[in-house]
């Protein structure tokens, strides 16, 4: 436990940030350090990870968030891959629920040929987590790392949950928080994998896709899609962390070091727009694993099969594999259909799935 000099010091911090005052990126660093190794009180950790939520973090101090994560808290695997290796994630905390897709997208993905190192955790808000329906489907959260290293080196895919490759800190804060932090901005952005180098990572508001993309630049990232999605009749401030089906999809992308943003639409992928209630969340995480576990075994031609097609296809896109989002989304079918997107999530079970 911190000194009360310490205690003070860092109560007075508290107060500037709820104030309005920006601070450097080593100085959030050093906050994010003491919160993530538990140096200070819950109370000072929530007040404070509130008070920088509730101003808005700046890319400087976001980044600085990045840089206490990724040193203090994030365990490493490597991997014998030097090409492409890819990570499909969203930020959670969007305010349209989804059924789970950035999980089935990823097994969808591996199956065309695209090494997937996924990250996920559980629930902060909503139903369940991409770790909630693994841990359904069979998959072992406690598992070495080094299970997610050889399934990733065997079979191109891995599942890496925040439960393990986080040391202490997030993960620890995950099990009681409620409520959107910059963790939620940061965590899908560390680098358990060593050798991710393109991500698709969906957020909960256009402005958090445009701070994810700003940050995996100044981490040198070497491609990336941030998307938030809509929903057509509904408050183009109410999206989704991913490709939206039921309306249009806000894009930023980072591609050779440049940055462009831009909006498609559900045509764009050659598929038709449907309701949101056609992708909504089940009430239940078994009820979203069921769904999911559908898809692969066999209910190709459904909406939540296309869902998760075109969030696989920008995957597909964003890596070079496919020349755009429609060519992206048709590999993405087609895989679907061949069932190896089926073995992919069943050599996973394998490797990390429970004795």
């Amino acid at each position: 436990m911190s000194s009360e000099a310490q205690l003070r010091e860092f109560g007075s911090l508290i107060c500037s940030v709820a104030a309005g005052k920006f601070i450097s990126r080593e100085a959030a660093c050093e906050a994010y350090r003491q919160i993530i190794l538990n140096e200070q009180p819950e109370l000072q950790q929530g007040a404070f990870l509130m008070a920088h939520i509730a101003r808005g973090p700046s890319i400087e101090e976001l980044s600085g968030v990045w840089d206490a994560l990724d040193k203090y808290d994030t365990a490493k695997i490597e991997i014998k891959k030097t090409d492409v290796v890819c990570d499909i994630v969203g930020t959670g905390s969007d305010p349209v629920k989804t059924i789970n897709c950035s999980t089935p997208a990823s097994f969808i993905a591996a199956a065309c040929g695209l090494p997937i190192a996924k990250k996920g955790a559980r629930l902060v808000t909503g139903v369940s987590g991409a770790s909630d329906i693994l841990e359904i489907l069979g998959i072992d959260l406690n598992a070495p790392l080094r299970k997610a290293e050889e399934c990733l080196d065997k079979h191109g895919i891995c599942y890496l949950p925040g439960e393990a490759f986080l040391k202490s800190g997030w993960a620890r804060l995950i099990r009681s928080m409620r409520f959107t932090s910059a963790f939620n901005i940061i965590g899908p952005l560390t680098c358990p994998c060593e050798q991710t180098n393109t991500v698709v990572i969906g957020a909960y508001s256009p402005d958090v896709c445009d701070q994810l993309i700003a940050i995996l630049k100044q981490i040198r990232m070497k491609s990336a899609i941030a998307p938030f999605g809509m929903v057509e009749g509904m408050d183009d401030k109410m999206g989704m962390d991913e490709f939206s089906l039921s309306g249009h999809t806000r894009v930023v992308e980072l591609k050779n070091g440049d940055i462009e943003t831009y909006v498609v639409t559900p045509e764009d992928f050659g598929l038709k727009q449907v309701d949101i209630s056609a992708i909504a969340s089940g009430k239940t995480a078994h009820e979203n694993a069921g769904r999911i576990m559908d898809t692969l075994k066999g209910q190709y031609d459904t909406d939540d099969a296309k869902f998760f097609c075109m969030n696989a296809g920008a995957a597909l896109y964003i890596s070079d594999i496919a020349k755009d989002y429609a060519a992206g989304t048709n590999m993405a079918m087609e895989a679907l259909a061949s069932g190896k997107a089926l073995e992919k999530f069943e050599r996973l079970k394998e490797v990390q799935g429970c004795v």
